[in-house]
C-alpha cells in the first residue's frame, strides 16, 4: 500500500506504507490510514523528524568506526537512510508552515 501526503503549499509526496508509518510515528502521529498535521503541529513534527535524522547520523558514525574491511561501506551505499526518506516530508512541512497550510495524508 502507498501513502500520499498532500499540502496546498507543495507537490504531493508518495511513499510506501512502512516508510510513511515510520515517519508518522516519529512525528507523534498514529500512522492510521488518513490524518492531518495542522499548521500548529508542524513545528513539533519538524523537530522530531530532524532529531531522528541527527540521531541516525550519530549512530551511523559510531557504527562506521566498527566497520571491517569496507563491508559496511558497501552496505551503506545500498541502504536508504532515514535522512533520505524524511527529506521530502521535511521540505513539505517547512513549505506548508511558511504558507500556513496543513499537511494531510491518506492510504491509497
Amino acid at each position: 500500500m502507498l501513502y500520499k501526503f498532500k499540502s496546498q503549499a507543495t507537490q504531493d509526496v508518495v511513499m510506501l506504507e512502512a516508510n510513511a508509518r515510520q515517519l508518522l510515528e516519529i512525528m507523534g502521529k498514529s500512522g492510521g490510514a488518513s490524518g492531518i498535521i495542522t499548521v500548529e503541529q508542524i513545528p513539533a513534527a519538524l523537530a522530531a523528524l530532524e532529531a531522528a535524522v541527527r540521531n541516525e547520523g550519530a549512530n551511523k558514525h559510531n557504527h562506521d568506526s566498527l566497520a571491517v574491511e569496507g563491508h559496511a561501506e558497501e552496505a551503506e551505499r545500498q541502504h536508504i537512510g532515514l535522512h533520505q526518506r524524511a527529506a521530502p516530508i521535511i521540505h513539505m512541512l517547512k513549505d506548508s508552515q511558511a504558507d500556513g497550510k496543513d499537511v494531510i495524508w491518506g492510504a491509497k
